[in-house]
């Protein structure tokens, strides 16, 4: 799973207790707030998609066909489409946040596909503003960009940990609870940017005001204000509102989602298969700033001496994969490669080590056939081409037909597409349909992309603990599918972006079971040993190896 590529692969399940309320709120506020949430819903985009409860199936490669949100239009603040009034006393980069944080929580957007733009979607995204707050703003500056990137990503992260504080402040419990969303949004960023980026307090505390009274009504910045100040007194006394971690399991889980922003369940999982003194290293990892790297497309001629001539050029800061060969390190100037176009060319890819990791455990080589079994986006797609030097095939197969679109086409643009086909088929259906064995059978599985929450902040917020019973049935089925296109002496690599043993080893030791005609290959042969379980398969721990969390099995069939 390659987190930070433009893609709509994440599932919208809002395992937060308070969506109810946000959603009733919304329907009462609409006929009479400024703030046009219809408007901000009815948006039909590659940013959209649908709501949870439609898309229980949704996993984090999106093995579930979408629709778009056609929630009605009426209700305009602007049916006519005639520009707002400009309001140069709002900030920009508060006001942006809010709308983005607006579509992602109730408009089924997602926080990777609007961080990674750039200033090619700064139209639609002030056009956004407009028609959801009722005013326009001046345009983002560079500054404002990151300002944004780090908000957004930041509210979504700290979010339960925010809304406690915030209830903390509120007079009554049912002040918060019935809360309107574009308020929340606003107090959420308030609170964050005291809190957790420190910034000048009273600074905030004005601008945030006057975001509130602007897009909502002057009663709406008043509770704005008593809430941040409050705030601000608690900080600078150093007594901010925390939850003591004591009791039994069950009640230091609640405190510790809550000072550490998780999901109960997903703390309670965590303290049950690692520790807590474990469990709270992930926490802390997942909630901070990560890195990301950087693939040179050697399958155009383009090394990584090259990217890295480039990265020199542009000033941006870099290290080189301690892994891979054709990767870099990057934390910062995302925006400046991106503006470059060194991505939109093809001379690159974000891409995770850990998931290039998987397809060194593939062992993609010239003349292989190989079919990639839930292949969209592509980014391991691509990678296996690189590496086949024009000579074999991959068979990229997804049940996505637009998002396999986009994969060919990126084929074609990092010139790869001569070893490259697309099928856009259900596996199952597929397996049952062609007879044709391949020499490699990649099965990068739908999965709840646990592994993965220190990029993806807002999928924390979109899992539930049922997801876990769904995806183990559908990763059963996706796995005796693939291995009926594995010829005899032939490899299946069963993979995920996850760290939860149920879809991983026990999804591999069931299938063993299953299927006594496969056995494992030891990944020792194609990864460092320090990735190496004493099982043989390749895992990716977050804490211990400093990348995102992934998992493998290399299967051979003797039969």
């Amino acid at each position: 799973m390659e987190a930070f590529h433009c893609r709509v692969n994440t599932p919208l399940c809002n395992s937060n207790n308070y969506n109810t309320n946000f959603l009733a709120s919304m329907q009462r506020m609409i006929s009479v707030q400024p703030c046009n949430y219809a408007r901000l819903l009815s948006v039909s985009c590659s940013s959209a998609a649908p709501p949870a409860k439609n898309n229980k199936r949704r996993t984090s490669r999106d093995y579930s066909a979408k629709t778009s949100i056609t929630t009605s239009r009426t209700g305009s603040s602007n049916p006519a489409g005639k520009p707002q009034k400009l309001n140069s006393e709002v900030s920009p980069h508060r006001a942006v946040s809010a709308v983005r944080l607006m579509r992602i929580e109730l408009g089924g957007a997602f926080a990777d596909l609007l961080n990674d733009q750039g200033k090619g979607s700064g139209d639609n995204e002030m056009g956004y503003v407009e028609r959801t707050l009722g005013f326009r703003t001046r345009n983002l500056d560079d500054r404002d960009l990151r300002l944004v990137s780090e908000i957004v990503g930041g509210t979504i992260r700290w979010r339960k940990y925010l809304d406690h504080l915030i209830l903390s402040l509120c007079h009554e419990e049912s002040t918060f609870r019935d809360m309107e969303p574009l308020l929340l949004q606003i107090l959420r960023i308030g609170v964050y940017e005291v809190v957790k980026l420190e910034m000048p307090p009273y600074a905030v505390v004005d601008e945030n005001v006057r975001l509130a009274k602007a897009a909502l009504r002057p009663g709406a910045g008043n509770m704005v204000n008593g809430i941040l100040r409050k705030l601000v007194v608690l900080k600078e006394s150093n007594s901010l509102p925390s939850p003591k971690v004591e009791g039994d399991d069950r009640q230091q889980a609640r405190a510790l989602a809550t000072i550490h922003s998780h999901p109960v369940w997903m703390v309670r999982r965590w303290m049950k298969h690692l520790g807590q003194e474990k469990a709270i290293e992930l926490m802390m990892w997942n909630n901070s700033n990560p890195y990301f790297s950087l693939r040179a497309n050697t399958g155009k001629g383009f090394t990584r001496a090259d990217l890295v001539t480039q990265l020199e050029m542009f000033k941006v800061p870099y290290e080189f994969s301690p892994h891979l060969d054709d990767f870099v390190r990057i934390r910062t100037g995302m925006q400046v490669i991106i503006q470059a176009g060194l991505l939109r060319k093809g001379l690159c890819s974000v891409q995770d080590e850990s998931a290039g990791l998987v397809v060194s455990v593939v062992d993609p080589r010239p003349g292989d056939t190989i079919v990639d079994c839930c292949a969209a986006p592509g980014g391991k797609t691509l990678f296996m081409a690189s590496q086949l030097s024009g000579q074999g095939s991959i068979c990229a197969i997804d049940i996505n037909k637009g998002r396999l679109r986009i994969l060919k086409e990126t084929a074609e643009l990092h010139e790869v597409d001569s070893v490259v086909t697309t099928a856009h088929a259900d596996l199952r259906t597929f397996a049952d349909e062609n007879c044709a064995k391949s020499d490699k059978v990649l099965l990068d599985t739908p999965c709840s992309g646990l592994g993965v929450l220190s990029k993806r902040a807002d999928l924390r917020w979109n899992r539930r603990l049922e997801d876990m019973k769904e995806l183990k049935h559908l990763q059963d089925e996706l796995l005796d599918a693939a291995s009926m296109l594995v010829k005899i002496g032939g490899v299946l690599v069963y993979s995920t972006c996850s760290i939860d043993p149920d879809e991983n080893e026990e999804r591999v030791g069931a299938f063993l079971q299953r299927h006594p005609e496969f056995y494992v290959d030891p990944a020792d042969g194609y990864v460092p040993s320090t990735f190496v379980t004493e099982n043989g398969f390749y895992s990716s721990n977050p804490v211990e190896h400093s990348l995102d969390g992934a998992f493998s099995a290399r299967l051979l069939r003797s039969r």
